[in-house]
């Protein structure tokens, strides 16, 4: 089970604000490359400025929770409205891999994760190889797999219910330490999820 599973009710809620920005010129890639842009930014000043002031971090949600709504936006602009290309399908992954990875970094700069910093990275590394492995689904004869129970919407919720938390608190307990570990065991599983999944379609 994934919070995927509910993008088809995120989306109908989007459907008219989709339309006006159709009317309005903007394009798929556009959103794409935005979203993007805005992560990293964003990644970057956090990782910066938010061990000085933790109630930066309440930025964190907000934007994920925008983010997830471009991330919509795009795919439907794509779809209903004749979008669709091969510069399109490489932006769509490339981008959700680096701002994936953009906003998980700040977290390696926070207590009490700075301790053990590896676990964050090795959480965007598996981050990024769960959503190549559900892009391979395609090349093997599968769809595109969104299988759980770690995938791009799982993560932005925890990250984002975690920031959250430290900007209203201001700290974090020590107990947390374990966080990114267990997230990391959960994205190894979401990949070999996709993989046996992915495998089983296309047989």
């Amino acid at each position: 089970m994934s919070l995927y599973a509910l993008k088809p009710r995120f989306q109908a809620l989007l459907r008219p604000g989709v339309r006006v920005l159709h009317r309005m010129g903007v394009t798929a890639n556009q959103v794409t490359v935005f979203a993007c842009a805005v992560s990293v930014a964003l990644g970057a000043w956090l990782f910066v400025a938010a061990p000085a002031n933790p109630a930066l971090m309440l930025a964190l949600p907000v934007w994920l929770f925008l983010r997830m709504a471009l991330n919509a936006v795009d795919g439907m602009l794509a779809r209903e409205f004749g979008q669709q290309s091969r510069l399109g399908a490489y932006l769509n992954e490339l981008t959700d891999v680096l701002a994936d990875a953009a906003l998980a970094l700040p977290f390696a700069v926070l207590a009490p994760f700075d301790a053990h910093a590896v676990w964050v990275g090795v959480f965007v590394v598996l981050a990024g190889a769960s959503e190549f492995a559900g892009a391979l689904g395609t090349t093997v004869g599968a769809t595109r797999r969104y299988d759980g129970p770690m995938g791009k919407s799982d993560r932005a919720f925890v990250l984002g219910a975690v920031a959250l938390w430290l900007g209203l608190a201001g700290t974090l307990p020590a107990a947390l330490a374990w966080l990114f570990p267990a997230l990391s065991a959960l994205v190894a599983l979401t990949i070999a999820r996709r993989v046996r999944n992915g495998l089983a379609e296309a047989r």
